[in-house]
């Protein structure tokens, strides 16, 4: 059972579904994104596959998107997301990422 989903955009092209689920966490990609021409992968340590990842902590790739030090404590004061509650600080911060990867809490 999936408790919270997290969108995953690559160059604003819908990659694939991260879940928050009773095991922890999953990240599958899209079957029309492998389909598509010259997909990319997330990151190096999720490459490319049809089987899902699963994971029981956040995987690093995506914990590495939230933002640390003094913007954490801002993202953290201003959405009222505890620190702790990584998959929310990801859905809250990561619309809008420094690289290729964004997060969205819906699909466009």
């Amino acid at each position: 059972m999936a408790y919270r989903k997290a969108f995953v955009y690559v160059c604003n092209q819908y990659a694939g579904l991260l879940e928050e689920t009773d095991a922890g966490y999953s990240f599958a990609y899209d079957q029309n994104y492998l389909a598509s021409d010259d997909p990319l992968p997330v990151s190096l340590t999720l490459p490319l596959q049809e089987r899902p990842y699963e994971s029981q902590t956040l995987f690093a790739f995506f914990d590495g998107l939230i933002p640390e030090g003094w913007l954490l404590d801002i993202v953290s004061h201003n959405w009222k997301i505890d620190q702790n509650d990584r998959f929310g600080l990801l859905l809250a911060a990561c619309r809008d990422c420094i690289g290729n990867v964004s997060i969205r809490g819906e699909i466009l």
